[in-house]
């Protein structure tokens, strides 16, 4: 499972000496590098405050740092003020045209391989999602991206032209997108790269979910259909996969379609355009069980 579509429009590689450079000037605050952060992360890095303790400092390009606060990092607050293990924001500055955070380092490693008991927790954060954001009417929703492209990502031009199989799931993609809403309703808060990668566990516990630079409001029920496809990069114990599927064949189809019909085409586009044919049929084999 790749990043964020924040990050995939404006993919950028921290240069974490320059950014804690440029953050000092900026706040005054000095902090010390400490590595980088693992799992190719290119907008991540560690870093030490004057009084030794480790944070994560993250880098957002072509970014405002008002946007950041009125979205993302209120969903998140939002979410910590239920119990919600989201890292807390330590510090928020605009440095030209980026935004650096420096954000809690939580403990834990992410999951290489999903047990039913991962999924089980997984479920119950989910749940703990739902109308968070109902006292948040400004926090913004987001475009499916269904009838036209989106900024970077979900292109609709490389499904077409790149085979039979991923023009036909292109036309089906369009098809949902005329007969449903542009975008997301709801109320609640919506991760939007919920997968493996971005969860953390300790002895089997999840201990914290990170990277929420693209939260937004919605349906939480969107973040399990993250989930499906991102367990379709990654190693599963025998059952989890089929758990995960009952529960999604549980949602209303008028729910699960416009979702899954993002995803399928925010996976395949991205492969078309930056992996190999067989990539491209790897997502394309998940997508298609649910076109009808």
């Amino acid at each position: 499972m790749t990043s964020s579509p924040r990050s995939w429009a404006r993919a950028e590689r921290l240069d974490a000496a320059r950014t804690v450079d440029a953050l000092h000037a900026r706040t005054g605050v000095r902090l010390a590098r400490d590595g980088p952060c693992p799992g190719g992360q290119v907008g991540a890095a560690y870093v030490r405050w004057p009084d030794d303790h480790r944070s994560v400092l993250k880098w957002r390009p072509h970014s405002q740092a008002a946007d950041m606060e009125a979205g993302p990092l209120a969903v998140v607050e939002a979410l910590r003020l239920a119990g919600y293990p989201a890292p807390a924001t330590e510090l928020v500055a605009q440095v030209g045209h980026a935004v650096v955070l420096v954000q809690e380092l939580l403990p834990g490693t992410t999951i290489d391989h999903l047990d039913h008991h991962s999924l089980g927790q997984a479920l119950e954060l989910n749940q703990l999602q739902a109308d968070r954001l109902a006292d948040c009417p400004d926090i913004p929703t987001v475009e499916f991206h269904l009838s036209e492209d989106g900024p970077g990502y979900c292109l609709h031009a490389p499904l077409r032209r790149h085979n039979r199989r991923s023009a036909a799931l292109e036309h089906w993609i369009a098809a949902v997108g005329a007969d449903h809403p542009a975008r997301m309703v709801g109320h609640d808060a919506v991760h939007m790269d919920f997968h493996p990668g971005n969860i953390l566990t300790t002895d089997g516990s999840i201990t914290g979910v990170i990277d929420w630079d693209g939260a937004v409001r919605g349906d939480r029920r969107f973040d399990l259909v993250t989930l499906r496809f991102g367990i379709h990069a990654k190693e599963a114990d025998p059952g989890v996969t089929q758990h995960l599927d009952a529960v999604l064949d549980a949602l209303p189809e008028d729910i699960l379609r416009p979702i899954w019909a993002h995803m399928s085409l925010r996976m395949v586009d991205w492969a078309i355009r930056h992996f190999t044919p067989a990539d491209v049929e790897h997502w394309l084999n998940l997508a298609e069980q649910r076109v009808s």
